[in-house]
């Protein structure tokens, strides 16, 4: 199409803008050879599209604003580590996706490429303090450092009332939401006392401040990422180093999805339910809001603490 059509900037907004992604750069070459024809040639310039520019570039600060930044993310191969993972790369981040679960770790890798984002798939189990220490190191050794970590690795267990739990499920369950944070902890924040600044979020649940009957490791073990995350925020608040707990409500994933949970047990999904305020269970997307607002400047100021995001179970 001839650059000095009147239908040019038409064509551009309606089959280049509104089809996003597209380079900021790009948006700002538009902008401003669209604003430059338009106050020094009489060639028609489409507002619309101009309009549309200036309203993409106002918002590039907030799409781009964890750009450069090192993102890892623990259980990322599903739900909300996964998502949030996704979220990371949207806005400029550089995902380190880890995980047990290499099909879903590199299935999590492939949809953020497809977005244009940039990430990479590290096999890890947090339960081992060794493979945590070597992926900490590998991590700085290839990107030169970590800025932000998201400990979102876990697992819920089984339901059973305290005097029926087994040794083994008890430990299971500690190893991996407990012992796995502390250790994932224990190597990020040596690194970012090196480099002098970080951010950490420690995915911990609304049991971790309270009781769910039937629950005791899982409870056991999200109380104790929450008094990590309380005792290490004060102890590095004066390091540069903000680190906080998400506290999700009962999230539709894999590990809660309601549909199973109504086959197995009957009318269990409608009763938890009914102690949320706002009568519905949390949706993924919720979680990861909450998670990149922790990990904003918009939360500069917030250190220790363990949000709620449970529909008003805990008002």
């Amino acid at each position: 199409m001839n650059l000095h059509s009147p239908y040019f900037y038409s064509y551009l907004h309606s089959n280049v803008i509104n089809n996003l992604p597209i380079p900021v750069n790009v948006i700002r070459l538009f902008v401003f050879t669209s604003l430059l024809l338009q106050r020094n040639t009489d060639i028609p310039v489409c507002t619309d599209a101009v309009q549309t520019g200036m309203s993409m570039l106002r918002k590039t600060k907030y799409i781009m604003e964890f750009k450069d930044k090192i993102v890892l993310i623990t259980g990322a191969a599903s739900g909300i580590g996964r998502q949030t993972a996704i979220e990371f790369a949207k806005r400029g981040g550089t995902v380190i996706v880890s995980d047990v679960n290499e099909k879903g770790g590199a299935e999590t890798v492939q949809l953020i490429e497809n977005e244009g984002g940039k990430a990479t798939f590290i096999k890890n189990n947090v339960a081992d303090s060794s493979e945590v220490e070597q992926l900490i190191h590998t991590i700085v050794e290839r990107y030169g450092s970590l800025d932000i970590a998201i400990n979102n690795a876990g697992v819920g267990g089984g339901a059973a009332r305290l005097a029926d739990v087994s040794i083994e499920e008890w430990h299971d369950v500690m190893s991996i939401n407990a012992s796995g944070v502390f250790y994932c902890m224990k190597y990020e924040l040596q690194q970012m006392m090196k480099q002098g600044s970080g951010n950490i979020v420690n995915i911990a649940s609304v049991a971790g401040l309270r009781a769910l009957p039937n629950s005791s490791p899982y409870v056991a073990s999200k109380h104790a990422v929450v008094g990590l995350t309380k005792t290490a925020a004060k102890e590095y608040a004066r390091k540069n180093i903000r680190i906080n707990a998400l506290c999700p409500v009962f999230t539709v994933t894999a590990l809660f999805d309601p549909e199973k949970i109504e086959q197995g047990l009957p009318g269990l999904p409608d009763k938890l339910k009914a102690a949320i305020p706002m009568k519905r269970f949390a949706e993924v997307q919720e979680m990861t809001d909450a998670i990149i607002w922790l990990c904003s400047e918009k939360s500069s100021f917030v250190t220790g603490l363990a949000l709620q995001v449970d529909g008003g179970m805990m008002a």
